[in-house]
């Protein structure tokens, strides 16, 4: 994992120290219904091939915001996920997310919007693009409304910091 800043770490408390709060978690969660229904809509084919899963192999990345991490991180207990910088280091060795197991998403609840999206359904592809930038201007504008500082990054990298940020603070899985 590269070096990361103070500043950084700060930066990723304020956004988990945010993703606690009541308003944020409904108005996340509020974006994340609508994407359901757009996507129940559409009804895309999922093989659970594990591809989307796959970085390395499949060629592609996920991105994220602050605090679509944040907010997914504070639930990991809730899936049976945990988090921390070994498993996050894991997942780059291996090429893909720390919350895959075997074909199938560990965090499928909590996962953020690229994960809500993203279906390898090529008949998929000319819809779920603009899903994915409505979503995420919902996503930026929440930032905006709430005071917190925008960053989009590579998931596992963001993932990297919200472990950094915890573990630095002391903070237990179980208390998250």
């Amino acid at each position: 994992m590269n070096p990361v800043q103070e500043c950084d770490i700060d930066l990723a408390r304020h956004w988990l120290e945010l993703a606690r709060q009541d308003d944020v978690s409904d108005r996340l969660e509020a974006i994340y219904a609508m994407i359901a229904d757009q996507v129940d809509a559409r009804r895309p084919v999922c093989t659970t091939s594990g591809r989307c899963c796959n970085f390395e192999s499949y060629g592609h990345r996920l991105y994220v915001t602050g605090l679509e991490a944040a907010w997914c991180t504070l639930r990991l207990g809730k899936a049976n996920q945990d988090l921390s910088t070994q498993s996050v280091e894991d997942a780059l060795a291996r090429g893909g997310c720390p919350f895959q197991a075997g074909l199938l998403c560990g965090a499928h609840e909590i996962k953020p919007v690229g994960c809500r999206t993203y279906y390898c359904d090529t008949t998929a592809q000319e819809w779920q693009e603009a899903l994915t930038e409505r979503a995420h201007g919902m996503v930026r504008a929440l930032h905006a409304s709430v005071g917190a500082t925008y960053r989009y990054m590579e998931w596992r990298a963001m993932l990297g910091l919200m472990a950094l940020a915890l573990e630095g603070d002391g903070v237990s899985p179980a208390q998250r």
